[in-house]
């Protein structure tokens, strides 16, 4: 199956962008919070230059809500310090002034203020060498990695753009500033956050940008890990993220970043399979990010059959792949260690890619065997595997996510996790009724006990200490005779609640 690289093109009317910008930006100065006008004017007042720069700019423009808000301004950064006095933090060596607004929104709680500035040559692949200050808001532009993100927007409500960067939103292309290979080589990540944003936007990724990725991705073994793994957590967390996942490897990315998937490619399966396994694999991450399920579900569903390609015994119509599950447990853990993960996701992950095969025949299946399962797997786990196993299925190109068979066991778990109704429920027991009847055990122990539940299937109020004692006064001057009555009685009821919630089990579950 050839899976589509780029989105699909925006085919709505465009205006000319100058007279589409015009159109968004009033509603400019109302997007702007309070707080970030109140720390934009002071830069003003004190006599200095300042903008809102960078992504907050590119946001407003398209209609989002910034994550965060960046000033760009030519003071410098002790002077920026003076001007905010204690709630300014300046730690670090190129020209970032954190100023705390204490808001409860984290997206408000600090504003960072960068001063004008050019860099020197990046020999770490991350941090410039040399960072000078400049007076002029060109120079600071120059340097940022792509054009949507080289905007600039002045109190006025003007947009300084001095690399076409709006064009590029206009035809919703990512694009460096300057030459992509100069870009790169100061910050290897910005690879990967061309695809991030392209993906993030639907946005394409222009040609020569892309061509660059190509030809340095092997520059990514550089950036550390931590790093990797932050951009590569945002991807997966897109709605589009097998478009981000099939752009990393076109990219030439992924095979540093996650080798073992990058190796599934092309590599076909059996007659139960339409895809290769990469395919199959990054169709069952669409349907898990489609259906918004949690980071944990999604890399699952992508990875969880990363141990095929090791596993493949024979060739097409009838190779195996005995054990996969267990190996791809193992594969996943290096995986996620390799990139830094936290131990509780490490094990989240593993956990359902273990289990991901799960079986049990429906016609030949008992409450134990059901029992045993919710054990093995964990009654805490079971959605998320469920919802795997949703993703496997539909990543194989069947049309339905929750058959029968899927959906009698989740019958089942639910009616085995069901407290059967026995007289231990109540609140007294047989030696109790033998201390008050003044008798040994005998069967009207048990048929006092099942009148008495009887009457608190009908009322569970009545399951009240106080009422059952006196109750069982009651109850033991009745012959052998009534007190049997009363027994089958209360097995009735008892039946009659069982089937009923069996029926409600069954319709919830569609079986």
């Amino acid at each position: 199956m050839a899976v589509r690289l780029l989105p699909k093109q925006d085919t709505r009317v465009r205006f000319s962008y100058p007279a589409r910008i015009l159109i968004l930006m009033k509603n400019f100065k109302n997007q702007i919070p309070t707080i970030v006008s109140d720390v934009w004017k002071k830069l003003i007042d004190a006599d200095y230059k300042a903008y809102l720069v960078g992504g907050c700019v590119r946001d407003l423009i398209l209609g989002k809500k910034p994550k965060d808000w960046d000033i760009t301004t030519n003071a410098k950064p002790e002077e920026i310090v003076e001007i905010f006095g204690v709630q300014a933090f300046y730690e670090n060596a190129f020209g970032t002034v954190g100023v705390k607004t204490y808001s409860d929104d984290m997206s408000l709680a600090v504003i960072e203020i960068t001063s004008f500035r050019l860099e020197g040559k990046y020999s770490d692949l991350r941090h410039p060498d040399e960072v000078k200050f400049s007076d002029k808001l060109e120079d600071d532009l120059q340097r940022r990695d792509f054009t949507i993100n080289a905007l600039a927007l002045d109190q006025n409500g003007d947009i300084v753009d001095e690399f076409n960067g709006l064009n590029d939103l206009d035809k919703k292309l990512i694009r460096t500033v300057g030459k992509p290979e100069d870009r790169f080589r100061e910050d290897a990540l910005r690879m990967m956050r061309a695809i991030r944003l392209a993906v993030e936007l639907g946005f394409e990724i222009e040609k020569n940008t892309f061509d660059s990725i190509k030809e340095l991705a092997n520059l990514i073994q550089y950036i550390s890990r931590e790093r990797i793994k932050d951009e590569l957590v945002r991807i997966i967390m897109q709605k589009d993220a097998m478009i981000g996942i099939e752009f990393l490897r076109e990219g030439n990315l992924l095979i540093d970043i996650i080798p073992e998937l990058a190796q599934s490619y092309n590599i076909k399966q059996n007659k139960h399979h339409k895809f290769d396994v990469y395919t199959h694999s990054i169709l069952s991450l669409n349907y898990a990010a489609k259906k918004d399920y949690s980071f944990e579900v999604r890399f699952a569903a992508l990875l969880h059959d990363i141990a095929k390609p090791l596993t493949k015994q024979g060739e097409y119509p009838s190779a195996t792949f005995y054990n996969h599950e267990i190996i791809g447990a193992k594969l996943v853990k290096n995986i996620l260690v390799r990139l830094r993960f936290s131990n509780k996701i490490i094990s989240k992950v593993t956990h359902l890619v273990r289990h991901h095969m799960f079986y049990l025949e429906v016609d030949k299946v008992t409450a134990s065997a059901v029992r045993r399962l919710v054990k093995r797997v964990g009654e805490e786990s079971l959605e998320d595997l469920f919802k795997t196993r949703e993703a496997d299925r539909i990543g194989s190109g069947v049309p339905k996510a929750v058959p029968y068979r899927l959906r009698y066991l989740k019958y089942l778990i639910k009616k085995v996790a069901v407290k059967p109704i026995t007289p231990q429920m109540l609140k007294i027991n047989g030696d109790e009724i033998m201390e008050i009847l003044q008798i040994s055990s005998s069967p009207r122990i048990g048929w006092v006990l099942k009148a008495l539940l009887e009457e608190v299937l009908d009322e569970p109020k009545k399951n009240d200490k106080k009422y059952l004692l006196k109750r069982v006064e009651e109850l033991g001057k009745l012959s052998d005779e009534d007190l049997k009555k009363l027994a089958f009685s209360s097995e009735e009821k008892k039946r009659e609640i069982e089937e009923e919630i069996d029926k409600e089990i069954k319709e919830e579950f569609r079986v």
